[in-house]
């Protein structure tokens, strides 16, 4: 029988100035799984840990970067993993940080910061823009979900 899992997390990062957000995006190193492809911070859910707490270390881990302010986005991604016959379920979470100073991991070659569309286009999977596309809804024109899922 298909199992279901969540063990993975996705997180947007965002730098605000005068309202317009701006996207981290970092490519993968060559030399790992999808190397190449450019993603938000991603990483796998340690025992023991919570799927915030990944978000919050993978961040620290991936970029060097602090969470200034930490939001649940309204929906969470999903895909079939043929080999393990599994369903993952990701939760997908926004982060803010008050620094344009990336210092990257191994895991990743490259970063820049990008508006929603330059952002969106460099996206390989369609539920990790449809995550972005939902954070940039609540950081612009429905601001009033930042108040209800604001994690603190």
């Amino acid at each position: 029988m298909t199992d279901i899992v969540v063990r993975v997390i996705d997180c947007h990062i965002t730098y605000l100035k005068d309202d317009k957000p701006k996207f981290l995006m970092l490519k993968r190193s060559p030399q790992i799984m999808y190397g190449g492809i450019w993603q938000c911070v991603t990483g796998k859910i340690e025992a023991g840990e919570v799927p915030i707490g990944t978000a919050i270390r993978e961040l620290k881990e991936e970029t060097g970067l602090s969470p200034m302010n930490k939001w649940t986005i309204d929906q969470v991604n999903h895909f079939y993993e043929a080999e393990f016959d599994r369903i993952n379920l990701i939760p997908i979470f926004g982060v803010e940080v008050d620094s344009l100073i990336v210092k990257l991991s191994d895991e990743h070659c490259d970063y820049k910061w990008c508006n929603l569309k330059e952002a969106a286009e460099l996206f390989t999977w369609t539920q990790q823009k449809n995550g972005l596309l939902a954070f940039h809804e609540m950081l612009t024109s429905e601001r009033e979900k930042l108040t209800f899922s604001k994690i603190i």
